[in-house]
């Protein structure tokens, strides 16, 4: 009868275990880099608050507007996320990063890569971090 407890006690541990805000959030700024990456846009969508807004006021549909066809426009995006820097603030963080982006076609960046330099406000919805709003600018190379 003890293995089975102990088993069991095991999975609870693991299943209750919560990562830390800060790497929850730097694991979906990955995450969602892989997507792109994938050209998958809708597991893009799914770390974005529904009233997200962004640059030019745009909003969580014009953003999938724009993945969709800068994601139909390239044949291979590559993403590169440096450092990310959290502050924490309660249910309430913000995270400064660049981004390296690369595409092959050289349709969606017009010099093949561009650096993309992000700030971005995320909040605790239920037990995910979503990002609900988003300033981005980039330099050419």
């Amino acid at each position: 009868m003890r293995p089975i407890l102990i088993i069991l006690w095991c999975l609870l541990s693991v299943a209750c275990s919560r990562q830390p805000d800060d790497e929850a959030i730097r694991a979906a700024i990955a995450a969602g880099a892989a997507s792109v990456e994938a050209h998958r846009g809708k597991e893009v969508l799914d770390l974005v608050a529904d009233d997200f807004v962004g640059n030019d006021d745009i909003d969580r549909a014009g953003l999938a507007s724009l993945l969709r066809a800068q994601m139909l426009g390239a044949n291979a995006i590559g993403v590169r996320i440096g450092s990310v820097a959290v502050d924490l603030h309660g249910d309430r963080a913000v995270a400064r990063f660049d981004a390296d982006i690369t595409d092959s076609s050289g349709r969606w960046i017009a010099d093949r890569a561009v650096t993309v330099h992000f700030e971005t406000g995320w909040r605790r919805e239920g037990r995910q971090w979503r990002c609900y709003n988003a300033k981005w600018s980039s330099d050419a190379r």
